[in-house]
């Protein structure tokens, strides 16, 4: 947070460098000036600048160091204090400058008699290309209010530099390498799926010209004209938001819609233009701390949320420097592949998803939001593909193979035609998988596997049509309220369960009741502060815990659904149940408003079937005393798997780590579906393990036989089911799970292949 005596600060350094940098002179001049300027606003002894010039950082002006060390002192990047600074592109704050692992002496400058050191960089184009530097006799670390004064000036001086051409450019960017020959290039399977076209370039990031402000009252007007656009821009945007199938983007897009009305960020950018920035170049400062920070942020949905912060403020920064022709504005002419260092999820979402065949991230993880976003979407990712701007051009052809982690740039005939042939098998395939749509799941041996979808919102429910699925397994009832600005009112939720109802027709509807809380925050109710900032949300105060405590919540749905369901069957829910009394308290309250409704001579359901969700491995150990109560069962593999291996599968590092085929969570299962067969309860599966061919064999083989997976798994699965011999399967199954494998995925494999299951 920029505090009122470093916005001080840095206007009073700011004022005398905008005289410095409108008079005429020569560059040399000017930064002798800029280095007297700053050590005397910070009473420091010692203001150097060290400027990027032929891959090594020159010392071009001082005060207080040897003035003959002025371009004769050079560091390599990496080298002394200067080089970490401008090869890691952070600030140092030290008291004493020789404890640090990095120290470089450097005789000449006669720095020997200065103990405290701090320094930040020179940014450019989101690369060093110098370091500010500070220094003082006695051990002190600079206060905060002095490095954020630093860290303004620095923007300023980058400006000055550039104008003056000190900027090495071709350092900065990088020689262009880039070839005409083919190339291939690996990557991180993201999202599945094959693309082929010409690369566009996503548009680079605004570089910001003109920093010191004129008039501070006009930039503030402008910041606040570009946040009014850029909210109108986003509001738009999700309520035009379609996906053919349900899934986490919704929960990301209401995340992001957040930051966009976020008073906080604001508030600093205000701050910064009070400093003396013009709108840019406010916009630019708040965002270089919020990169400095993401550097030191280990917890990786938090990372994500902050390079979500990063797409507002490139959007932000498009907007008011009226610089809004991305690649996605100007419209893609033909098919394309998107190349990009990172993207935000609304940045992905304004692309032609006619012509973007796929995209290629510079950086990248298996659960940041853009990737959510870009499977719910259809299109194919690859990420961590370091050499991306380097090694491809604008134009150039770019096949993509995700599955495989592949880019082939510039493709050889030889090279494009077996592209080509194993493109054509997946649409061979897809359509396949379409003309099996009236085909019943029935196994060989004549069993009846349940296929039923996953679902969100109403336009999901074309999907029902589309895949021939026998129902939808989860409708998640949370979507409406995260795309919601308020807490929607009965009457809206009511519409919203009839008209899923009744595009359902005669197939069944299970509704979970809302889960919202921990990583879904709404932003209109009010966080207790227990629930605050919790470390680990998915174990948090949330889905059930928090609608029996908000039982208003919880009440207004449970009338909405009952109303809705009048003449039919309610299939109703329980997310997060640990403990037995949880089921009941919430079982109790959608029977008082059932009697409610009864008293006040309103239509009610002809029955309302009440289930849970066993996602806490701790209710499987007392199973037997609520199967008693329950009409169904469905086991959440997503929450399930982590809490099992207690492994947060949004970290990146374990978030392929531990398989869903492991022993432990097919034994796991497998008790499971024993005790609600002794119960006759029936019991399914909601998740993605259902959703994968291989997956779905281990699982009817330990005896599931309902699974509710996202619409585009219906076709394999069913291909699958159909192959299957169950009663060989189970004896198969039966033998590895006594015994099992190291490898039980490669075991599965075996017994598929030699038993004729399709499961590619």
């Amino acid at each position: 947070m920029v505090t009122t005596s470093a916005t001080s600060a840095a206007r009073e350094i700011l004022t005398r460098l905008h005289d410095v940098m409108a008079s005429r002179g020569q560059a040399q001049a000017k930064l002798d000036q800029v280095v007297d300027i700053i050590a005397k606003a910070l009473n420091s002894e010692v203001c150097s600048i060290y400027l990027l010039r032929d891959g090594e950082l020159e010392l071009f002006a001082t005060r207080g160091l040897n003035k003959a060390a002025v371009h004769v002192t050079k560091l390599a990047l990496g080298e002394g204090l200067v080089g970490t600074i401008a090869e890691k592109n952070e600030t140092l704050n030290l008291a004493e400058a020789t404890s640090h692992p990095d120290f470089a002496y450097k005789p000449e400058t006669g720095e020997e008699t200065y103990h405290s050191f701090a320094g930040v960089p020179i940014v450019r184009a989101e690369r060093a290309v110098g370091v500010l530097a500070v220094q003082h006799a006695d051990p002190r670390r600079y206060d905060d209010v002095e490095i954020e004064a630093l860290q303004t000036v620095a923007m300023v001086l980058a400006e000055l530099i550039a104008g003056a051409g000190l900027i090495d450019e071709a350092t900065v960017r990088g020689a262009d390498t880039r070839d005409t020959a083919s190339a291939r290039l690996t990557g991180l399977r993201l999202v599945d799926g094959m693309g082929a076209g010409f690369a566009v370039f996503h548009q680079p990031r605004v570089v910001v010209e003109h920093t010191v402000a004129e008039d501070t009252e006009a930039e503030r007007h402008r910041v606040y004209s570009a946040f009014d656009k850029m909210r109108d821009q986003i509001d738009r945007m999700m309520s035009q938001a379609e996906f053919g199938a349900a899934g986490e983007h919704q929960d990301i897009l209401a995340t992001y819609k957040m930051f966009a009305y976020d008073e906080g960020w604001s508030r600093r950018i205000n701050a910064a233009i009070d400093s003396g920035l013009t709108a840019e170049a406010a916009i630019e400062r708040v965002q270089q701390r919020t990169r400095m920070r993401m550097r030191e942020i280990d917890d990786p949905l938090l990372a994500d949320r902050m390079h979500d912060l990063e797409d507002l403020s490139n959007r932000l920064l498009r907007i008011v420097s009226g610089q809004l022709g991305t690649a996605a504005q100007m419209g893609l002419r033909q098919d394309s592949i998107l190349i990009a260092r990172n993207l935000g999820p609304a940045e992905l979402l304004e692309y032609d998803r006619r012509r973007l065949k796929g995209v290629i991230l510079q950086e990248g993880s298996l659960t940041s939001h853009v990737v959510i976003v870009a499977r719910a979407m259809g299109v194919p990712v690859i990420g961590r593909v370091r050499d991306a701007r380097r090694a491809i051009g604008e134009g150039d052809m770019v096949l993509l193979d995700a599955s495989q982690g592949n880019v082939f740039v510039r493709p050889s005939s030889s090279v494009e035609e077996a592209f080509d042939t194993k493109l054509a098998l997946g649409q061979k395939r897809r359509a396949e998988f379409a003309a099996m749509r009236d085909l019943p799941p029935v196994t060989r041996d004549g069993t009846r596997i349940t296929l039923m979808v996953n679902a969100g919102l109403r336009d999901d429910m074309a999907a029902l049509d589309t895949t021939g699925a026998d129902g939808v397994g989860l409708f998640r009832t949370e979507f409406e309220f995260l795309v919601s600005a308020e807490l929607p009112k009965r009457e809206r939720q009511q519409r919203l369960y009839r008209d899923v109802m009744e595009a359902a027709g005669d197939k069944p509807v299970i509704f979970r009741t809302v889960d919202v809380g921990g990583d879904k925050v709404l932003p209109y109710m009010n966080s207790d502060s227990d629930a605050a900032d919790e470390e680990n949300p998915a174990m948090g105060w949330r889905a059930l815990r928090l609608a029996l405590e908000r039982d208003a919540l919880m009440k207004a749905q449970a009338g909405a659904l009952i109303a809705a369901a009048a003449g039919g069957t309610l299939n109703v829910m329980f997310p997060m149940v640990s403990e037995p009394w949880e089921f009941d308290e919430a079982h109790a309250l959608f029977e008082k408003q059932r009697a409610s409704a009864a008293a006040k001579g309103k239509p009610l359901p002809l029955a309302i079937r009440y289930g849970t969700m066993l996602e806490v491995p701790a209710l499987a150990e007392v199973l037997d005393m609520l199967l008693p109560r329950l009409d169904f069962l469905s086991i959440g593999t997503n929450d399930l798997t982590q809490f099992l291996f207690a492994a947060d599968r949004a970290h990146p590092k374990l978030a392929e780590r531990y398989d869903w085929l492991s022993p432990a969570i097919l034994r796991f299962i497998a008790r499971v579906v024993t005790q609600c067969d002794a119960a006759n309860v029936p019991v399914g599966i909601c998740g993605e393990m259902g959703g994968k061919p291989l997956e779905a064999m281990a699982l009817i083989g330990v005896g599931i036989e309902r699974l509710s997976i996202t619409p585009a798994a219906i076709g394999p699965v069913k291909a699958m089911v159909r192959s299957l011999d169950l009663p060989a399967l189970r004896v198969a199954m039966k033998e590895l799970l006594a015994a099992p494998r190291r490898d039980m995925r490669g075991a599965l494999q075996q017994w598929a292949e030699a038993n004729g299951v399709r499961i590619a």
